[in-house]
């Protein structure tokens, strides 16, 4: 079985700018360059020829690459705790819309639709069940409540394999499509 998800990368300038938010929470498992990216859709765990399917739907996808900015940060919450830190990535509009289009090619090689709301963001760290109250959470949302960027592309459709381990998840990159550059919606 392959764990896989879809995702697009963002470029090099906007990975140095949320590593540097990636401080003052001594429990958090803060992400490494390689673990930065945007997730459209989460596949799960599937076999070797729903892959070799999906990355097949995945290959028709046409859509323009997306022009986005970093908007602030927040926390995802799992039973009353705190277990995500993350950036927010806008517009919310067109990474929907690109969402859809790969959400309607993974439902065309036989995957169920996603029926979780949208939020585009980008996870910068997890944290353990001993953390979700800490004190530094709050204090780590009010110090980068302002974290912005300028606007960016993400040109192409990737799709990972997550690997699960004692330190975590480790993504491989498997296969990638560009999106349509000179029509990118912002």
């Amino acid at each position: 079985m392959l764990r896989l998800f879809v995702a697009l990368r963002p470029p090099p300038v906007i990975r140095d700018l949320l590593a540097d938010a990636m401080d003052g929470v001594p429990a958090a498992r803060w992400q490494d360059d390689e673990q930065l990216h945007l997730t459209l859709r989460f596949l799960g765990e599937v076999d070797r020829p729903v892959a070799e399917d999906i990355a097949a739907a995945l290959g028709q996808v046409h859509a323009p690459a997306p022009t986005a900015r970093i908007a602030g940060v927040g926390t995802f919450d799992r039973r009353g705790r705190v277990d995500t830190l993350w950036a927010g990535v806008t517009p919310h509009d067109a990474l929907a819309h690109l969402h859809r289009k790969v959400d309607q090619a993974c439902v065309r090689a036989g995957l169920a639709p996603d029926t979780r709301a949208y939020l585009p963001h980008i996870t910068l760290a997890r944290l353990p069940g001993s953390a979700g109250r800490a004190p530094e959470i709050e204090g780590w949302r009010a110090v980068h409540a302002g974290l912005s960027s300028a606007p960016f592309t993400m040109g192409h459709l990737v799709l990972y394999q997550s690997h699960l381990g004692h330190g975590g998840a480790s993504y491989e990159p498997v296969m990638r499509w560009p999106l349509e550059t000179g029509a990118s919606q912002a």
